[in-house]
């Protein structure tokens, strides 16, 4: 479970007593601090950390950050809006205890996520966690709708050897091929050792397309809890992998050509303990409301981009006919549609259709994805937006007016052209609120004019350890 409570000064009811009761717990695991993550707008995982003997403190005071990280770039320079990027004033980190777990993979530390309030006791308005917990709980409220998530992760292994920041893969074998699965045995299988250890179910692990790619698909959680896992995961294969000699890369394209690394997205609708994607009267079972939370996503799939996909390096990977979904299109299972339909296997289709948002990749902050996602999809069932035709096969073979008559049109194919989509939709300004959305915009702003003048394989360099 995730804790829906936002933190107060003094530490929420009973958090204080019970993160002392952890704190002895983990020193007689001989665990020493505590990791306290967060992500930033660029999507990079920022931490600090606290003894174990200070979780108490952390849980009733909070541990102090500066706000100006909202506006860090992924190089670490500093770009600012009118509110964010001062040097000025500090935040508190507040530790989710439900969500602490020990990390397997590095002794003598434990992890939680944290919520971002101001030394006034008021919610940080650039706090994406608490964004999107706001956004679950609205969305609750009004629809009477919850949420199951799971975020998929792809990653590209590396030697640690490698010279000057180059990426050479540490196995050869090939896509989905059974000799990359026993190259990458050991280790592999430690990663999967330590994520039972820490909670984490595991459905599906496997060799990728790309040179030295895997990806690791997780059980869904509340969108909350969804994101923390990501977030967790990703720690966990990094440590995994060190102890290993390995490096890995959850960059969005590690090299300038061929498939890059996604982040695809999971989601589906429940009310009253019922899927909305299954057992409906709509196409391939999905209910009235299913439908149109699904179109509300496909209408706003160009400005989501400026979140889901929103570094430099994603325009590396969003090319037609590599299954990264560039068509504002959808089908049943079909893997070049931004929108793919899972119906699950009959028997099951209960409880494991869902929407698999296609376009979305690990340099995306995954609590304002999931934000987004979620806001755009509400717009279209609160108006109940048509679901529009389904797309069977490769859109990239559709001529301008056979593509234009289905209203299939290409998503932005830069940056820019993805920042000015968002900069125009209010649905996604207004969810994210004012703040967030400035520091989104700016940003995004920050990393294309630190790229200007660069060709592919400089970008996909200048970002390929960022993540």
């Amino acid at each position: 479970m995730t804790t829906l409570a936002d933190p107060v000064p003094g530490g929420r009811p009973g958090d204080v007593e019970r993160a002392t009761a952890l704190s002895g717990e983990l020193s007689g695991q001989g665990v020493h601090g505590v990791v306290l993550a967060y992500v930033d707008t660029a999507g990079v995982g920022r931490v600090k950390t606290v003894p174990t003997a200070k979780l108490a403190s952390a849980a009733a005071w909070g541990v102090g950050m500066s706000p100006v990280f909202d506006t860090f770039l992924a190089n670490d320079a500093i770009v600012s809006t009118d509110v964010l990027g001062s040097p000025d004033g500090d935040l508190r980190l507040y530790p989710d205890l439900d969500r602490l777990a020990v990390l397997a993979a590095q002794p003598g530390w434990a992890w939680a996520p944290v919520d971002r309030i101001t030394q006034e006791g008021e919610p940080h308005p650039a706090c994406g966690r608490t964004v999107l917990r706001r956004i679950v709980a609205e969305a609750a409220e009004r629809h009477g709708v919850t949420f199951r998530a799971a975020v998929e992760i792809e990653w590209a292994v590396g030697r640690g050897d490698a010279p000057d920041g180059a990426f050479v893969p540490a196995v050869s074998g090939p896509a989905y091929g059974a000799t990359r699965q026993v190259e990458f045995g050991d280790c592999a299988a430690d990663l999967l050792a330590a994520l039972a250890a820490q909670g984490v179910e595991v459905d599906q692990f496997h060799p990728e397309y790309a040179a030295g790619q895997f990806e690791i698909s997780v059980g869904a959680l509340d969108p909350v809890a969804a994101a923390d896992r990501s977030v967790l995961v990703r720690q966990t294969i990094r440590a995994v992998a060190r102890r290993h000699g390995l490096r890995v890369s959850f960059a969005p394209a590690v090299v300038a050509q061929g498939v890059g690394n996604g982040g695809h997205l999971h989601l589906s609708a429940w009310r009253d303990g019922t899927n909305l994607h299954a057992g409906g009267t709509g196409r391939y079972g999905m209910t009235a409301d299913a439908e149109s939370f699904t179109a509300g996503i496909l209408a706003r799939l160009p400005a989501l981009t400026a979140v889901t996909a929103p570094s430099p390096a994603s325009h590396l990977r969003l090319k037609p006919s590599q299954w990264a979904g560039v068509f504002t299109a959808w089908g049943r299972e079909t893997r070049e549609t931004a929108l793919r339909v899972v119906t699950g296997t009959a028997g099951v289709r209960e409880r494991a259709a869902n929407l698999e948002v296609k376009p979305v990749d690990l340099a995306a902050n995954p609590y304002l994805a999931l934000a987004c996602v979620i806001a755009a999809g509400l717009d279209g069932m609160a108006s109940r937006a048509p679901l529009p035709e389904e797309t069977t096969g490769d859109p990239a073979r559709f001529g301008p007016a056979d593509a234009a008559a289905r209203g299939v049109r290409r998503l932005p194919t830069s940056l820019a052209e993805s920042v000015e989509a968002f900069r125009a939709d209010q649905v996604l300004r207004t969810a994210l609120g004012p703040v967030l959305a400035d520091a989104v915009i700016a940003v995004r702003q920050g990393e294309i004019e630190a790229v200007a003048g660069l060709d592919d394989d400089q970008v996909a360099a200048a970002y390929r350890w960022k993540y």
